[in-house]
């Protein structure tokens, strides 16, 4: 396994301190791929600059709670599992109990409350409404504080009930508008707090535990302590109703399986194991004629015995020694008739004289189980017996101690037990990550909802844009006709117009002043009208012009004397008119220029 990162782990152990989670007991790989995708969200590579981001934002906490902890769930999830539940699980539970005893029952892990309900429907359908809240109990605990907010509400949308079978949604919950709320008289059973798995005390005389895909977070440590505390909470005989990444298959001293396919197991036993049956107490004596060489056969026998084994006799001297245990302690036939207590094995590898005084007082075989003897470099596991030996009721004649050599069967135990530990990893992290695509599925749905909702919006404004460019379009068309035909008249009156601004720069300048002047129209526009280079005495047009723009009544004419484009003298009749904008105020000077024929006098009016 590789070794753990420093930075990671002080990151948990600030987690466990400032907000009381404590993920130290879930497995790593998990955890470090969830803490890493909400790094990712806020830009953040590095633990300890993740840190420093949680100290200077709180809100971060929240949502780093809600990627580590997955609340995948939802009604009569698994819908086998929970239909084995209701016709095997819950009728043999209420048929041991009385009439009127209470059902506890716990649902660990409830993330926001769904297997809860589903658990007050099973049962509120098997016992009537009525008794349902006489009698039950249930306690649905977690370690978010969000997500059991939102599960004591009870209300769900459309797409969280929908696992519900249609006739039980009717029945159990209420509709107001798109959201469902379980019914409020049977809620009141069903009791939402805060339990940390792994540092809470565990809820007493539970008749069915129900922890589904929780267990599977959690590395083998925690995970045997969050079984015992269950062990302790479970009543005799409780079930605990597991997930299906969960399999014990290395828990059988907690609890044992009813059914496996559906994870559902039972509370075990806490007695001490059966004495061993390898030396049973001896059968009673039936006399019979011995054959021949009957004692030689029984020496060879014992001798020959693939089990080490010594006999004392009723003064604890060594009687019989086999040739197995001169092999494995050393021991031989020259210590026959030696105390027992003087040999090295009275007391290596375990204290064996009170063993053999047990057996003795209480005339029964003794086990020893868990045996370790170092032999040099060797690691020999052994269970020992100890047999008291008797002719019939009088005072024991001796007794017997084998040692049985399990180091092979232990290092299979020991391997299948790793294998079976292994494979329930594999399978709780194939579980992990598939519950992990679960969420990413659900978030991507709704940005998906949320694209095409977006999208519509979008489409209904291209289509509101289309309809404004039409309406400029024509908008455009009809004011490209207006300049046209403004043009067209510009263009056709004999007189030269231009047009100027409150600061006398050119807006319009006509073909006719073309023709009169020989500056084109480009050269004219923009320009000062009293820079123009143009045969116009302009000094004695710029009364007239400001005395229109400043608003003097009627039109202002003068007549000059000008020398054309051709540079023939002529005269010229220079009319100023208001140009007026809205609410009649003077934005502009209208000026229009035609030749006089037959005027000697410059004659101004």
């Amino acid at each position: 396994m590789s070794q753990p990162d420093p930075d990671f782990e002080a990151l948990l152990h600030h987690l466990k301190q400032t907000r009381g989670f404590d993920f130290t007991g879930y497995k790593r790989s998990s955890l470090v791929r969830r803490v890493a995708r909400r790094m990712s969200q806020v830009g953040v590579t590095e633990y300890g600059d993740y840190l420093d981001y949680l100290e200077l934002h709180a809100e971060e906490f929240t949502a780093l709670f809600n990627t580590i902890l997955i609340n995948v769930t939802g009604f009569f999830r698994d819908p086998e599992a929970w239909e084995y539940l209701r016709t095997e699980v819950l009728p043999a539970l209420l048929a041991g109990k009385g009439a009127t005893e209470p059902v506890r029952v716990w649902s660990a892990g409830c993330a926001s409350g769904e297997e809860a309900y589903t658990l007050a429907i099973l049962l509120a359908e098997m016992l009537g409404p009525a008794e349902f809240r006489d009698r039950v109990k249930i306690y649905a605990t977690d370690v978010d504080e969000e997500a059991l907010a939102y599960a004591r509400q009870g209300t769900y949308s459309e797409r969280e009930v929908a696992g519900v079978p249609d006739e039980l949604r009717e029945q159990y919950f209420e509709q107001l508008g798109g959201r469902f709320t379980f019914r409020k008289d049977l809620r009141r059973s069903v009791i939402f707090g805060r339990n940390d798995l792994v540092q809470d005390a565990p809820i007493s005389r539970i008749d069915l535990l129900v922890c589904r895909n929780t267990l599977m977070y959690f590395n083998a440590e925690t995970q045997a302590r969050i079984l015992a505390r269950f062990h302790f909470g479970l009543s005799d005989p409780g079930v605990l109703f597991l997930g299906k990444a969960e399999m014990l298959l290395s828990h059988g001293a907690t609890v044992m399986p009813v059914d496996l396919k559906r994870r559902t197991f039972r509370k075990a036993p806490r007695t001490a194991p059966q004495n061993g049956t390898l030396f049973a107490d001896p059968l009673p004596v039936v006399v019979r004629t011995a054959p021949d060489g009957l004692d030689l056969l029984r020496d060879e026998a014992v001798l020959a015995s693939p089990l080490a084994q010594v006999v004392l006799n009723a003064d604890g001297l060594i009687a019989v020694v086999n040739r197995q245990a001169e092999v494995l302690f050393g021991i031989s036939t020259r210590d026959v008739g030696r105390p027992f207590r003087d040999l090295e094995l009275s007391y290596r590898p375990l204290e064996l004289r009170r063993h053999i005084e047990k057996a003795l007082e209480e005339r029964r075989t003794v086990r020893i189980t868990d045996v370790t003897y170092n032999r040099g470099p060797e690691v020999v596991h052994l269970e020992v017996q100890v047999s008291p030996l008797a002719n019939g009721d009088v005072e024991p004649l001796g007794v017997s101690v084998a040692f049985h050599d399990v180091t092979d069967f232990r290092r299979l135990q020991d391997e299948l037990e790793q294998a079976n530990r292994q494979l329930e990893t594999a399978y709780e992290e194939l579980q992990s990550t598939n519950e992990e695509l679960e969420t990413t599925n659900e978030e991507l749905q709704s940005t998906n909802e949320e694209l095409e909702t977006m999208n519509e919006e979008l489409q209904s404004t291209n289509d509101e844009l289309q309809t404004i460019n039409d309406e400029l379009q024509d908008r455009t068309g009809e004011l490209d006709r207006s300049n046209d035909f403004l043009e067209t008249i510009l263009t056709s009156l004999r007189a030269g117009v231009v047009v100027v601004g409150p600061e006398l720069v050119v807006q319009v300048w006509n073909h006719q002043a073309e023709e009169l002047w020989g500056l084109r129209r480009d050269e004219a526009v923009g320009e000062h009208l009293l820079n123009l280079d143009i045969g116009l005495p302009l000094d004695q047009v710029r009364p007239v012009v400001r005395g229109t723009l400043a608003g003097d009544d009627g039109p202002q004419e003068v007549l000059l004397a000008a020398i054309n484009r051709r540079g023939r003298s002529i005269d010229v009749r220079v009319v100023a008119s208001p140009l007026r904008g809205e609410a009649g105020a003077v934005v502009g000077a209208i000026l229009t220029m035609e030749e006089a024929a037959g005027v000697e006098d410059v004659v101004v009016r």
